[in-house]
């Protein structure tokens, strides 16, 4: 063991929160090696032994403090000394932190484009501040079109999947799978799809991104369906659907991946619907209630499948499996700021929706007594966005909430053709 020599000068008493207060190397090592949560070489990275942190408090407790600083801030922190920098600098640097320290801060992405020029971008907002900071811009061909790609979160994993899509030129699907990481704040292009495709369905059963159905080359309607295990980094086949079709919303639901083409104009035909159950690698025909009543963009609380229809003012409801029917959620309509078209996510029971403008809606779902007809209740509240984002539209949003602003979306999709 390394021998560390303190001197046995006694230093003046200062009292806490003096601004001149420095940490004697004695203490401040004895509080590196007591901490739980941090290594030496994490503290002392940030932690130049000119000055500690913040003055008049342990390193471990100060870069704890740091660490919740909203991104957005950032700018204007690096220039309070060099250690801030170091830590606020790099992105990377201070996700990769948060990681360690096991952070559950919950943030929401927002996959948007922008109306006039088409161009792709990602916003996350921090729903403990509710301030905005952008991410690194998603590689992608200055012709790739943002509508028919699906994004896939996974869970406890700080890990997001971009797959498919079409190119704005030709209306080609693409067989790109790219992937973001929280921790190193960066993409990355994994191994295609087996099958190029858009406008399909998607999710996560157990850690693993399921991909079925959507658009081929000569716009025909696929029915081949894959999944990608993230930590192999390789797709394989498996059972194809039961129909040829297109998405138009997905989610899952008790392990098993619920697909919808949802109603068309001018409403001739009942849509038609396919669940998969990856344990028995076999699609079924969805119940007619449930597709018949999936008139909107759905999002899975406390194990109940919830949607937010668009033919029916706006209304909040819920899905009755026992009885095939849906319920209307009382409580006021989704506040008219948000306007079509939108994306639906969740976290907790706290639903998320972002709609045209990046303007988001909080629905606070409470869980009302047994002995009434209703089993939940909903109230919402509005989060305006900034000016500068007033030409921008949502094509997916995830809530992430994990050991360090992780991921839990479903990856609901809006109501135009994505």
């Amino acid at each position: 063991m390394q021998r560390v020599r303190v001197s046995a000068h006694q230093a003046p008493v200062q009292k806490l929160g003096d601004s001149q207060i420095t940490l004697s190397p004695k203490f401040r090592l004895a509080a590196w090696q007591s901490s739980s949560l941090l290594s030496q070489t994490s503290v002392s990275e940030f932690s130049p032994c000119i000055e500690p942190l913040i003055p008049g408090l342990p390193d471990d407790i100060a870069l704890n403090c740091l660490l919740r600083v909203p991104v957005a801030s950032h700018s204007s922190c690096r220039a309070v000394c060099k250690s801030w920098h170091l830590l606020l600098g790099s992105k990377e640097r201070f996700f990769t932190q948060r990681k360690e320290l096991g952070f559950q801060d919950p943030w929401l992405f927002v996959f948007a484009f922008h109306k006039c020029t088409g161009k792709i971008r990602w916003e996350v907002l921090d729903l403990t501040s509710f301030s905005w900071h952008p991410i690194p811009p998603m590689p992608s061909k200055d012709r790739d079109c943002p509508h028919g790609l699906r994004c896939i979160s996974i869970p406890f994993e700080g890990t997001l999947f971009v797959c498919g899509g079409m190119t704005s030129d030709m209306d080609r699907p693409l067989d790109l799978v790219v992937k973001y990481e929280i921790h190193k704040n960066r993409w990355s292009v994994m191994n295609p799809m087996l099958t190029a495709r858009s406008t399909f369905a998607s999710g996560v059963i157990d850690g693993c991104v399921y991909v079925a159905g959507g658009n081929s080359a000569d716009l025909l309607e696929l029915n081949s369906a894959e999944v990608l295990d993230p930590t192999a980094g390789q797709w394989r086949p498996i059972a194809n659907m039961g129909a040829h079709m297109a998405s138009y919303d997905a989610t899952v639901l008790n392990g098993k991946l619920l697909v919808t083409e949802g109603w068309l104009w001018p409403f001739l035909f009942s849509p038609r619907g396919q669940v998969y159950d990856p344990k028995s690698d076999r699609w079924e025909t969805m119940a007619a209630g449930l597709r018949e009543g999936w008139t909107g963009s759905g999002v899975v609380v406390d194990g109940h499948l919830f949607v937010v229809s668009e033919h029916e003012r706006m209304k909040l409801k819920v899905y009755v499996m026992e009885t095939d029917s849906w319920e209307t959620v009382p409580g006021a309509p989704v506040p008219e700021q948000i306007c079509k078209p939108f994306s639906v996510n969740s976290e907790g029971r706290i639903i998320y929706i972002v709609g045209c403008n990046l303007h988001v809606a909080i629905g606070h779902l409470t869980r009302l007594k047994e002995k009434t007809n209703q089993k939940y209740f909903v109230q919402w509240q509005v989060v305006d966005a900034p000016k500068d984002f007033c030409d921008l539209k949502p094509l997916s949003s995830g809530s992430y909430r994990l050991a360090f602003d992780c991921y839990s979306s479903t990856n609901i999709y809006p109501s135009i053709t994505v």
